[in-house]
């Protein structure tokens, strides 16, 4: 039989064998850093596949690991948004520096929400998350003196990125910015995930009974896997302004929300390149379909969404009837 120190050196083993970095990694960032030389007419969206990855890694640290279902996860980009426009104009132009202080604000709007997100059942998460979303959209929309109401928060003119890189027209500074915030902010959360808190938190998710009852405190893990969502989507947010030198009322609109959701839909949740996967998707989708028919390309995400719920089900639903007919054959 095995000791105690065995078990615990084989589960560690395991640990290690799980949490170490897979080929396909490598390759994935690689492909990401050649973007940056290779596609110099795609800086733009590549930018945005980029800001929204981050938003969407955001997002599935709460619902694919925290299983925290959220339809106002757009409160922390927007609020982001306009934390590093307003910094930017009242004097702090070091985008860096703004980033840090921007997390700082969205991570403590998070901590504060938390306490009112993690009570109840998800239907009612899902309720009060969209609801402050919605109270800080109208906030925004009736504070115009502050954040430029309808017409947007004008004027945001950031300094050049560790005092050489000015933000060009073309977009490479931006992308360039955006990526190196994307793969250390990945590379953070990659470790969080994966760290015997990191796994904690999945435990909660899969059984919150199971794990009270051998002592991990359920609140407390699941406030801080918000509390760290919440300031990375500021910072996702912070980049927006920052690489587009503009902050809107959109940024705080449902459809954010809605978006993100479908981001993760497509590349899936629970493994952090799900969103960026999707993010890639969604975004080459979109700009695919729209410039074809501007006017209507969210009726054909919304049908190639459909496609892919239907797609799933019939996986689900096909595999139990399949497993019965190979057992009656086999009979």
């Amino acid at each position: 039989m095995a000791t105690r120190a065995e078990n615990i050196a084989r589960a560690e083993a395991a640990l290690h064998q799980v949490s170490r970095v897979k080929p396909a990694e490598i390759v994935f960032w690689l492909a990401a850093l050649a973007s940056l030389f290779f596609l110099p007419d795609q800086y733009l969206l590549l930018n945005e596949v980029a800001i929204t990855g981050l938003f969407a890694l955001s997002l599935d640290l709460i619902l694919g690991y925290g299983g925290i279902v959220s339809l106002g996860h757009a409160a922390f980009f927007g609020v982001g948004c306009y934390a590093a426009g307003l910094l930017t104009i009242y004097g702090i132009t070091d985008p860096i520096i703004g980033l840090l202080l921007v997390a700082v604000i969205t991570g403590l709007l998070g901590l504060a929400t938390s306490v009112l997100v993690l009570r109840g059942s998800d239907l009612t998460r899902i309720m009060v998350t969209l609801a402050v979303s919605v109270l800080l959209h109208e906030l925004a929309n009736r504070l115009p003196d502050i954040t430029g109401g309808a017409d947007g928060l004008q004027g945001v003119a950031p300094g050049p990125v560790l005092g050489r890189f000015e933000f060009d027209i073309f977009g490479q500074t931006a992308y360039g910015y955006s990526l190196a915030v994307l793969f250390v902010l990945f590379l953070i959360a990659r470790r969080f995930v994966f760290s015997p808190f990191g796994w904690s938190i999945r435990a909660v998710k899969e059984n919150q009974l199971r794990t009270s009852a051998i002592g991990i405190p359920i609140t407390g893990r699941l406030v801080v896997v918000y509390t760290v969502a919440a300031a990375y989507a500021g910072i996702a947010g912070a980049l927006l302004t920052q690489t587009t030198q503009f902050a809107s009322l959109d940024t705080l609109a449902f459809h954010r929300s809605a978006d993100l959701l479908l981001v993760l839909i497509i590349g899936g949740t629970g493994y952090l390149y799900g969103g960026l996967i999707g993010a890639l998707l969604f975004k080459l989708v979109q700009d695919a379909i729209s410039t074809v028919t501007p006017e209507y390309w969210e009726f054909w995400i919304g049908l190639i969404l459909m496609a892919l719920v239907l797609i799933g089900r019939e996986r689900i639903n096909g595999a139990p009837m399949l497993m019965w007919r190979r057992l009656r054959g086999a009979a």
